[in-house]
């Protein structure tokens, strides 16, 4: 059964490349285009689609608006369209605040060389939240929830105990789709006197990591900000890698640490990646890490969390059901290297008892 989609955007170029891309795939079904909001809102009554992609800025109503009526009538995955500009990157967390699952550069429109790369994101984006939407809607048979073999103590068992001198020094925090409003449930709830630093990887584009950043930080009690190079690490400061590069933790004076930012690594698939940045806080905080993965795609994370629980640290995923899209965390439940899996409402409590 195909993953029926709606194109929303007021430009008949991007609504054709859009279609081409998804109609390539047999397992999605593009099932109608609206012009504007107000036309998406009449098409979504009608054709009752599994999702839609929104572009942002379209006249008579744009997709922000748009997206608050889906979200207060008729509740979809949307996956946002957003053009890699400040402006744009405040309207797509806007809109990741009021529901929506995902967003897309609209570098799309460029159909450069890199086309093959995008036209791969974007389905496995459609497939992996589509297919969660039409579980939920019954479209799909659910999948079971029986914990993997090798996997952690599941969701609702035994708390983790943490002696003394087994006390976390550090959060290391990756995550990418779903990852911000995920985060907006976690970091908003840390104590204004939380006594370890915190590093986060997102996958974000470059123009939107110090802006979601900011917007954290205008929520939570501790203080949220984007990395910079060099950067000492503090207790009660949450450093956000930047999308522009691969975030690592290093040592340097006696008792101090800080940040390095690397604009290099082509080879590696994600920017900024959790694995750079669970791998050096792995060996610099060797038994004392708390490495956590939430919803996001991928098995970005695996190894660092891998190296988070041999050299003695504890490790922490975010539940199936309570994920936008199970690919981190499972990629690691699978894996064998999760303490805890639990859902995303116990998150906190988990990272402020490691503590």
């Amino acid at each position: 059964m195909p993953i029926r989609v709606l194109i929303v955007d007021d430009s008949a170029f991007m609504r054709n490349a859009l279609g081409k891309m998804l109609a390539s795939d047999p397992d999605i079904e593009v099932a109608g285009i609206a012009r504007d909001g107000v036309e998406a809102l009449e098409k979504i009554a009608l054709l009752k689609p599994d999702l839609v992609t929104m572009d942002i800025e379209m006249p008579r109503m744009d997709g922000i608006e748009a997206l608050r009526r889906i979200m207060a009538t008729s509740p979809l995955p949307v996956i946002m369209v957003s053009s890699l500009t400040t402006e744009g990157a405040r309207a797509t967390l806007e809109a990741l605040e009021i529901g929506a699952v995902d967003f897309l550069s609209k570098n799309l429109a460029d159909l450069s060389l890199n086309i093959l790369q995008v036209r791969e994101a974007l389905l496995e984006k459609v497939k992996q939240i589509g297919r969660r939407r039409m579980r939920q809607t019954g479209r799909l048979p659910a999948r079971g929830l029986q914990p993997t073999a090798g996997a952690a103590i599941p969701a609702g068992g035994p708390k983790t105990e943490y002696r003394k001198e087994r006390r976390i020094a550090i959060v290391a925090i990756g995550t990418s789709t779903g990852g911000p409003k995920a985060l907006q449930d976690v970091i908003p709830k840390l104590p204004k006197d939380f006594p370890v630093p915190t590093v986060i990887v997102q996958h974000m584009p470059p123009a939107f990591t110090a802006a979601f950043a900011d917007r954290l930080n205008d929520l939570s009690k501790v203080r949220v900000k984007e990395a910079e190079e060099g950067e000492v690490l503090k207790p009660g400061v949450v450093l956000v890698a930047p999308g522009r590069g691969h975030l690592s933790v290093r040592r340097g004076r006696v008792g101090e640490c800080y940040v390095t930012i690397d604009e290099n690594r082509p080879e590696l698939i994600y920017r900024p990646s959790a694995d750079v940045m669970m791998l050096s806080v792995a060996d610099i905080f060797p038994g004392r890490a708390l490495g956590v993965v939430l919803t996001g795609m991928g098995n970005d994370g695996e190894k660092g969390m891998r190296a988070i629980k041999a050299s003695g640290g504890r490790t922490l995923a975010q539940s199936e059901e309570t994920c936008v899209v199970y690919g981190m965390p499972k990629a690691a439940v699978e894996a064998g290297v999760v303490d805890r899996e639990v859902p995303l409402a116990e998150v906190v409590g988990e990272i402020i008892n490691a503590v």
